[in-house]
């Protein structure tokens, strides 16, 4: 029994509501072995009484069928998230200077148009006169640039802060924009947690009423860095109608709340294709979403039908939400949805 074989077994236990484990996300500080008793400190930063009960349940659960081990202490030190601390529970409070609400939009998986619902929530957003930013925080598979058709390269302050892409009426940050079109994205766990806190942090993004956060999809790290390294207003959901869609976005909703991150509510996407004829045909499921929010409890922002144009607008970098409204049904989906989250964040300021 090592100190290395000790965290070899530890790795089976998840920080709850993520898929990675307490070793990898550097909360065991410390393993400490005498003859049969092991000790293992962690440290933990969270308001949710119930993570460190979940921890402490399951160490206990990896190390006591181990024979070698008489005894294990699980000594858990608990603390505020560094996000949380001094925000006094204000929405709008976030320690990104002159930002007034960060949302972040997310989903349990990949394939559900998450990037195409940030960029035109987003674009919706600026259209209704609000000052936008969009962050695309998904390291390895950065759209955002491609979207908004551009290829400009980002310049820096003399303070070394970073200056956005403009484009649309939005400010922009994106992994893109570091890259050649055709460059991979190869940056380990420690180095993709540093991007994500150098796009929040060191990008100038200044006088914002809405910063929007195009997560990559998932419960991993980068989700933990971004709810510990700001203070998000709250997260939007994005799924599709089907089952397989909505049960990992369940997992994304769970995820969220073990860190305290307000659901503002949750956006259905390619809810139907609609022929010439006006036939609507629900090619994943019909109001899955809608019945999924009612049974969280949380608003149903929109439905987003799936069309030719929104794909062609995106390839072409002119995101569908800058189309006419009125001729346009995913353009005015879009719209009525921004319109919905800004309600939402109205209600929770005017509560809070």
């Amino acid at each position: 029994m090592t100190i290395d074989s000790i965290k070899e077994v530890l790795k089976q236990v998840p920080y709850p509501g993520f898929s990675r484990d307490i070793v990898s996300f550097g909360l065991v500080k410390d393993i400490q072995i005498e003859k049969d008793i092991v000790t293992v400190q962690i440290s933990v930063q969270t308001t949710d009484v119930k993570v460190p009960e979940q921890i402490f349940a399951a160490c206990h659960a990896v190390l006591d069928p181990l024979p070698e081990i008489g005894h294990a202490k699980i000594e858990i030190d608990v603390q505020d998230p560094p996000a949380q601390a001094g925000a006094s529970g204000q929405m709008g409070k976030n320690n990104i200077p002159g930002v007034k609400n960060v949302i972040a939009v997310a989903s349990g998986k990949g394939g559900v148009g998450k990037s195409t619902v940030s960029a035109n929530l987003a674009v919706s957003l600026a259209k209704q006169g609000y000052k936008v930013g969009l962050c695309d925080c998904d390291l390895y598979g950065p759209s955002v640039a491609h979207m908004f058709g551009s290829d400009e390269k980002p310049m820096a302050t003399d303070q070394n802060e970073i200056l956005p892409i403009k484009a649309h009426g939005v400010k922009l940050m994106s992994m893109g924009f570091l890259l050649e079109e055709n460059s991979p994205v190869i940056v380990r766990g420690p180095l993709a947690t540093q991007y994500t806190q150098q796009f929040l942090k060191n990008v100038l993004w200044e006088d914002l009423d809405y910063l929007i956060l195009d997560l990559p999809p998932g419960t991993g790290d980068i989700q933990l860095t971004i709810v510990q390294t700001v203070t998000l207003t709250g997260v939007v959901i994005v799924t599709t109608p089907q089952e397989v869609a909505l049960i990992d976005a369940r997992k994304a909703v769970a995820m969220f709340s073990k860190v305290n991150v307000p659901l503002l509510g949750l956006i259905e996407n390619m809810a139907w294709f609609e022929c010439d004829l006006g036939t609507r045909y629900h090619i994943f499921g019909k109001g899955g979403g809608e019945r999924e929010a009612k049974q969280l409890k949380i608003p149903m922002l929109g439905q987003i039908p799936l069309n030719i144009p929104t794909r062609e607008q995106a390839d072409g970098g002119t995101p569908v939400a800058l189309l006419n409204s009125d001729k346009d049904p995913a353009s005015a989906a879009f719209a009525k949805a921004a319109t919905a989250l800004t309600e939402v964040v109205a209600h929770i300021e005017k509560n809070s």
